[in-house]
């Protein structure tokens, strides 16, 4: 009740602190902490449901994998969901409280990627027009580092920055929360790049694969004149599609950098691909 208080401006951080605290210490913290919250954050005076927000946020920050497991479900996304929809309370709910918890649940979006319930109450919300776009997350706004972490994060292997986080994200000062949000958020930008990437790769490569089967395929049935038309018209296509895969793998190698994994799982389907485009002309050429 003190941490949010509609009748302060500011935030009570010292009580959020000793919330975390209890919510830490409790076995069933974080679903009675989520239970609580829920019911101020639907509170009909914008004041108070703002502070819930924030004491929302600072419990991701804080209270571990437990409270991430349970804020995940939707028993309590729901709880969200009807501050935000017309059918419950959207109706009368402020557009600062709506906004703020677009944002929120939006923010666990990116940080929480693998929580599957997250995202697909996010992406409900956008379908029913409830959402319209994306949110622009505010400079000063506490976003939640992400748990588990992604294998191989920046965090992971860049101990500075880890260390700079640790330090920032314990610090109370305002202007150092701002600076642990665009650390964060910079961050993000690498690692949504760093899995961009991946997938390029993992595409392209399983592409590669597919057209040099096919083409194998296609080769044996022309060594033995067994191609019909249609199949010669296919065989034609695929090297068309084969030669233009070439300075996709080329793109990938670049970006590879000093990933040698990486490096060397696209040479070797630039190898294949190299070698199915050879045997294809040197059929073409003595038939």
């Amino acid at each position: 009740d003190e941490a949010t208080d509609p009748s302060v401006s500011e935030e009570n951080w010292e009580c959020i602190q000793q919330f975390c605290t209890q919510v830490n210490a409790d076995t069933e913290g974080p679903l009675f902490a989520l239970r609580l919250l829920a019911h101020k954050i639907q509170s009909p005076q914008e004041g108070e449901a703002l502070h819930a927000l924030t004491v929302l946020e600072t419990c991701v920050n804080n209270c571990g994998d437990r409270f991430h497991s349970e804020m995940a479900k939707f028993r309590f996304l729901n709880e969200l969901i009807k501050v935000l929809s017309p059918k419950y309370y959207g109706i009368w709910s402020s557009e600062k409280v709506k906004s703020r918890v677009t944002e929120v649940i939006f923010s666990w979006t990116v940080w929480f990627p693998q929580e599957v319930k997250i995202q697909d109450a996010y992406q409900m919300l956008k379908k029913q027009g409830i959402v319209k776009e994306d949110p622009k997350l505010p400079e000063d706004k506490i976003l939640p580092p992400p748990s588990p972490r992604p294998q191989n994060s920046i965090f992971d292997t860049d101990e500075e920055k880890s260390k700079l986080l640790a330090r920032l994200l314990r610090s109370s000062h305002p202007e150092d929360l701002q600076a642990a949000n665009r650390l964060i958020q910079s961050v993000i930008k690498e690692e949504q790049e760093k899995s961009a990437q991946v997938s390029r790769r993992a595409n392209t490569i399983s592409e590669v694969s597919e057209n040099v089967r096919r083409v194998d395929e296609l080769l044996e049935s022309y060594r033995r004149h067994e191609l019909c038309p249609a199949d010669r018209e296919a065989l034609h296509a695929l090297l068309q599609r084969c030669e233009k895969l070439r300075p996709r793998l080329f793109r990938l190698a670049s970006e590879a950098g000093a990933d040698e994994e990486a490096l060397a799982e696209i040479l070797q389907a630039s190898d294949e691909l190299s070698r199915a485009l050879g045997q294809c002309r040197q059929a073409v050429a003595s038939q």
